[in-house]
C-alpha cells in the first residue's frame, strides 16, 4: 500500500491505477462530508465526483502542509458550498426576532443519540441551517470564515448557527417525548 506522498507523486504522473487508491481511500470520508452538505444521496454523489475532479485538478497545489485527508476534505466542503451558492439552495434567515430557547437539560439528550440518528437530523435541517452547522460544529469554521464563505455577515452566521441549534434540540425534545 503507498504513503499518501506515493499516491500524489503517482497521480501527478496521471497514473491511473495510483488514482483509482486514491479515490478508494479518502470516497467514503468524503461521501459523508457531501452528504452532510447536499439534500439528497443523488446530489452528495455528484458533488463527490465534481470534488474528486477539483483534487486531481488541483493535486501540484498541495504543498504538504498539514495533512493531505484535510486539504481535501476542505476541497469537498468548498465544492459543496460553491454548489449551494450556484442553485440558491441555502435560503439564510436573518431575521433574529424569532423566539429561541435552549433548556440546559435539554443538551443532555443529545448525548442519548447515535451518530448515526444526530447525522440523520442534521441531514434533515433547512440548507441554511445546515451549512452553517456543518461549517461550524463539524468542519471547525470560524464565524468570520463562514460569512466570507457564504457572502453573509459574522452575526448572521451566528444566528443561522443558533437556530440550527435550536431546531435540533426542539426535534430531539420532541422525539424523547413521543
Amino acid at each position: 500500500m503507498m504513503t499518501d506522498n506515493q499516491l500524489i507523486e503517482q497521480c501527478l504522473k496521471n497514473d491511473q491505477k495510483a488514482q483509482k487508491a486514491l479515490f478508494d481511500k479518502f470516497s467514503r470520508k468524503m461521501m459523508s462530508v457531501c452528504m452532510r452538505y447536499a439534500s439528497d444521496v443523488e446530489l452528495a454523489e455528484d458533488w463527490l465526483q465534481d470534488g474528486f475532479i477539483k483534487v486531481f485538478s488541483n493535486l501540484s497545489k498541495f504543498k504538504g502542509e498539514g495533512s493531505f485527508e484535510g486539504w481535501i476534505r476542505r476541497t469537498m466542503v468548498n465544492t459543496c458550498l460553491d454548489h449551494i451558492r450556484k442553485s440558491n439552495r441555502m435560503q439564510i434567515d436573518a431575521d433574529i426576532s424569532e423566539a429561541e430557547y435552549l433548556a440546559g437539560d435539554e443538551e443532555k439528550s443529545v448525548g442519548k443519540l447515535r451518530v448515526e440518528e444526530l447525522m440523520t437530523l442534521i441531514e434533515n435541517m433547512p440548507a441554511g441551517y445546515r451549512t452553517v452547522f456543518n461549517m461550524f460544529a463539524i468542519e471547525g469554521y470560524s464565524h468570520q470564515e463562514i460569512a466570507e464563505q457564504l457572502g453573509v455577515t459574522e452575526s448572521t452566521s451566528k444566528t443561522q448557527f443558533r437556530k440550527a441549534r435550536t431546531y435540533l434540540m426542539n426535534i430531539i425534545v420532541e422525539r424523547e417525548n413521543i
